[in-house]
């Protein structure tokens, strides 16, 4: 039996909302058999993150890693070299398949372990939910009902196909398989690299590989073509060049003063190609010159923190050191703090893409511009300092 009470507002029961996905489900090819095997006896998980609980204010932190550590913690060093370490061990025992994932797709090795690295730590994070539980929770009263509708409806498709419902561990917001799919990616990307029949993401690394690369090449990924460099910013620029919007070629960044932090020089095959500036910590770490398939891997998850992990993580995989510049001790703020600080900045006159409390490039840009404008020290991060100049501003008028 399905439970769920009814809602303080004008949601329906949980129960109800089950039922009335049948129309859907059904359209979608998905069996009366799968669809009551997979809702019998389930409860909605209200512990998890991104949730609109009636009288239950949100406490500003929505669940993603990504958004909710500070960079330097995200970006923890030992656990980079740690999962390097592993990853080169893999590239050796799984170059056979690869080297067919480099052919045929056209992503390279080190990049797609450092996808499931990254989401997996080589598959030996154990997945904690169940992807149908928690993607009906979140289309039933999630931030986002719709997107979360859709790939319950999807999920529920991967059952009907034979997908066994133990393999469908997930993370919170539903993302299964040794590279993190969510169900409206599986059967858009899952292949089939050793010609079994089965296009297994769960355990078959080979499967999983060539599924996330080509999930990567769906997204748009350049063959041959890093994911980006460390730079030296000059005394000329500073950190609210940031962001997709000043993207030129990196004979211009040349031309401004921008460097390599490794000393090497730019080579000539890049010199045409535009990149845009992305200080993941504002001033307080790294500063990178990104390419396309930067925004690639975004696309994968959509963080800068995330995107920098993996492309650091591929590049320490095949041999390369840590950062020039360490990151350091910024602290990451409530997300109510951000809002504050976003709000602001769009009443102050500043496009503001998105009030969302998450802290990307375009947040980042905006407060360096703000501060360069009020004399304030340009760091491009949402500090107190910041927090306090906006409060006071506010006041004034």
């Amino acid at each position: 039996m399905l439970v769920g009470g009814a809602a303080a507002d004008e949601r329906p029961a949980f129960s109800a909302f089950i039922a009335g996905l049948w129309p859907e489900a059904q359209a979608a090819g998905v069996s009366r058999a799968t669809f009551d095997r997979a809702f019998a006896g389930l409860q909605p998980n209200l512990k998890i993150p991104d949730l609109d609980l009636p009288g239950k204010p949100s406490d500003g932190a929505k669940g993603q890693a990504e958004f909710t550590r500070a960079p330097k913690d995200y970006l923890d060093e030992a656990y980079l070299e740690r999962l390097a370490a592993t990853g080169r061990q893999l590239a050796v025992k799984h170059k056979a398949e690869l080297e067919k994932i480099e052919r045929d797709i056209g992503v390279d090795r080190y990049s797609i372990l450092a996808i499931w690295g990254r989401e997996t730590a080589f598959g030996n994070h154990k997945l904690p939910h169940d992807a149908i539980e928690v993607l009906a929770t979140l289309a039933w009263t999630g931030r986002r009902k719709e997107l979360f509708r859709n790939e319950l409806i999807e999920a529920l498709k991967m059952l009907q196909s034979g997908v066994a419902r133990a393999d469908m561990r997930a993370s919170w917001a539903g993302a299964v398989g040794l590279t993190q799919f969510m169900p409206s990616e599986y059967f858009t990307h899952a292949r089939d690299l050793d010609g079994d029949g089965r296009k297994d993401i769960f355990r078959n690394v080979g499967d999983a590989l060539a599924s996330g690369a080509a999930q990567l090449a769906g997204k748009g990924w350049v063959r041959g073509q890093t994911w980006g460099y460390e730079v030296i910013i000059p005394a000329s620029s500073d950190c609210g060049f940031e962001g997709p919007t000043q993207a030129r070629p990196i004979s211009e960044w040349q031309k401004m003063g921008y460097t390599r932090a490794d000393g090497q020089p730019w080579a000539e095959t890049y010199q045409g190609v535009e990149a845009y500036l992305m200080s993941p910590a504002g001033a307080y770490g790294p500063s990178f010159l990104v390419f396309e398939n930067f925004k690639v891997i975004r696309r994968y998850n959509m963080s800068d923190l995330y995107a920098v992990f993996v492309g650091h993580l591929a590049d320490r995989i095949a041999g390369k050191g840590d950062f020039v510049h360490a990151f350091g001790g910024t602290g990451a703020q409530k997300t109510k703090v951000i809002e504050e600080i976003q709000s602001g900045l769009v009443k102050a006159g500043y496009e503001v893409e998105k009030v969302d409390g998450k802290v990307g490039s375009n947040t980042r840009k905006v407060i360096g511009l703000y501060q360069r404008a009020n004399g304030l020290t340009v760091d491009c991060w949402p500090s107190d300092a910041v927090l306090s100049h906006i409060r006071s501003t506010a006041a004034r008028e």
